[in-house]
């Protein structure tokens, strides 16, 4: 056993150039990017938020649009991190070989898992303000305090994208990435409180829920979109941190592992 493998990170600024990189790559399909994140999350909120939410009550004290405008701008920006950190990670690792040629330069793996779960959680960031501008233009929110949503939306990013990079180095191949979004986030979104409160769920899945990151993006997401500090803010952040924290120690680990063979 290789106890290199185990080290703790070393960070540093090179990440810098590595994040730089893929940003002007991104570039030049921007448009058709900010659309792609942008359009299934807001066609969610719109179609059910108008046609489902006609036949509800208040949920929580506040309009169902409103309440799933909250659940969809989490739900949006942890999906961009996701597939950010799967697909596209996994094509620079392993079909175009993009960290094979840095790892020429004076550039650790360390700074290129790095650069790669702060540029999906950069990703995220412009999806969650892309939902929280509709949220604003359709009046769905008028509170100061969901402009905290922005820095929320990053941290969301950080804890999904640095959980998506463990698959990313362990997936043999893009079809590996199905068990993850059909096995993790689908129930996931299902159960964290996106579409309905967790009160609603049995006392089973209610205490499932209250371990899955998302409930915890939800938890503060909620209140700030109704002008009221979370309860337990603290908890929740640290919750996401550590999300991030453990996925970015073990997805390093694997990718020690996977790149040494």
């Amino acid at each position: 056993m290789n106890s290199s493998f185990y080290s703790l990170p070393q960070f540093s600024r090179r990440f810098i150039p590595i994040w730089k990189r893929n940003f002007m790559v991104w570039k030049k399909m921007a448009g058709a990017s900010v659309l792609g994140h942008l359009a299934d999350p807001v066609i969610y909120m719109l179609g059910l938020g108008y046609g489902l939410g006609g036949m509800l009550p208040q949920i929580n004290g506040m309009p169902y649009i409103a309440f799933l405008a909250a659940g969809t701008v989490c739900y949006s920006t942890m999906n961009s991190a996701s597939f950010e950190a799967l697909y596209s990670g996994f094509a620079r690792m392993h079909q175009q070989r993009t960290w094979e040629a840095i790892l020429n330069t004076p550039v650790t793996l360390d700074d290129i898992v790095f650069s790669e779960i702060v540029w999906a959680a950069s990703k995220s960031l412009l999806s969650g303000v892309a939902v929280l501008v509709v949220v604003w233009v359709l009046g769905l929110s008028h509170s100061p305090l969901s402009l905290w949503i922005i820095p929320l939306s990053l941290l969301v990013g950080l804890c999904f994208a640095s959980v998506g990079l463990i698959m990313t180095a362990l997936a043999p191949g893009y079809d590996f990435f199905m068990y993850y979004f059909t096995l993790v986030i689908t129930p996931m979104v299902l159960l964290c409180g996106v579409f309905f409160p967790v009160e609603q769920l049995p006392q089973a899945l209610q205490t499932i829920s209250s371990i899955l990151p998302l409930t915890h993006a939800i938890s503060l997401a909620r209140p700030l979109m109704n002008n009221v500090v979370p309860g337990q803010f603290l908890w929740h952040i640290g919750v996401l941190l550590a999300y991030a924290l453990t996925g970015f120690y073990v997805s390093l680990v694997l990718f020690r592992r996977r790149l040494s063979q």
